[in-house]
């Protein structure tokens, strides 16, 4: 395959869904400035989203929707699902960016998302099986360190954590391992940014990691400064199914970035920041949930097997 060929499936990997975008701050049942960022996960039938929910003050918390096709009609709880602890000063200015995975071993849900502490943002954990009562397990790692999830099982008896720490004004993903999800040791750097590129000045783990036999599908945001502001676009790459410190393919391009009004105009304008993906077997579906312009809510659409095929397309990684 030809690198232009290869850059015009890229391009095309993805269609926007044409309702987007499908959560707004007008739909909210309370006063909120911004619905973005939702981690996803299928609870029974439904898609459940757990978002992002920013008030008046610029303080977030987390808030659950449900829809029976992931796209419409969507069942917002009537207050906030997760909310700071007051009583915590890890958590004094809020809760961001949730991601899901299903731990089989511990038959729970986990939750990872960032809490805003006076010294910057924490990666912290909580667990749940219903998303209505969640168990606080607390900051995992010391600020600053974001856009973090775990892996839903162990590798060589030891829990996974993709995340992205601030080393040095530097912005790569990282990889740590755990015994017990308290202490976490082994620091490895997994991915990183790359002169010149789209993602050049910044990168973060985006959706879940996702679980093929090929490996772990990683969707990760990558940001390039520009005269004009940010850009937030987003690129792939695939882990070795057993050992995911190993690269096997990362994405020279981008396959999903800001064009449409919604995505360009917001309160940061040109961002595409996906946090959740539902993959549907039955039909080879992905559904790539993301917020954009750091406002709404969007959908984008791919045939997961496309998605293989694209990245395995791409060259091996050299770290």
């Amino acid at each position: 395959m030809t690198e232009l060929s290869r850059g015009q499936q890229a391009y095309r990997l993805f269609q926007k869904y044409e309702g987007n975008p499908i959560i707004r701050p007008e739909d909210w049942p309370y006063p909120a400035n911004a619905v973005f960022n939702p981690a996803a996960a299928k609870l029974n039938t439904e898609t459940l989203l757990l978002l992002r929910v920013e008030d008046m003050r610029g303080f977030s918390h987390l808030t659950v929707a449900r829809s029976a096709d992931g796209f419409t009609n969507w069942e917002i709880d009537p207050s906030p699902t997760l909310e700071a602890d007051q009583d915590s000063r890890e958590e004094k200015w809020g809760l961001e960016d949730p991601r899901i995975v299903w731990l089989e071993e511990q038959k729970q849900f986990a939750v990872t998302y960032v809490s805003f502490s006076e010294g910057g943002p924490v990666v912290s954990l909580a667990i749940t099986k219903n998303f209505r009562s969640f168990a606080r397990l607390g900051g995992l790692l010391p600020p600053e360190d974001k856009d973090a999830c775990l892996f839903p099982r162990r590798f060589n008896g030891r829990f996974a954590l993709i995340h992205r720490p601030i080393v040095r004004g530097e912005a790569h993903v990282w990889l740590s391992f755990s015994p017990d999800l308290k202490h976490w040791g082994d620091h490895q750097l997994l991915i990183r940014t790359r002169p010149a590129y789209w993602d050049c000045h910044r990168i973060g783990l985006a959706c879940q990691p996702i679980e093929t036999p090929e490996g772990w599908l990683i969707f990760y945001h990558g940001v390039r400064s520009t005269a004009a502001g940010q850009i937030y676009r987003v690129g792939l790459a695939l882990l070795d199914l057993n050992s995911p410190w190993k690269v096997l393919h990362r994405s020279d391009e981008w396959v999903l970035g800001p064009s449409a009004y919604y995505e360009r105009v917001g309160d940061v304008a040109d961002v595409v920041f996906p946090t959740g993906a539902i993959v549907h077997k039955e039909t080879d579906q992905l559904h790539l949930y993301y917020g954009a312009a750091d406002c709404t809510v969007a959908v984008a659409t791919a045939k997961l097997g496309n998605v293989l095929n694209y990245i395995q397309s791409c060259p091996r990684a050299t770290e």
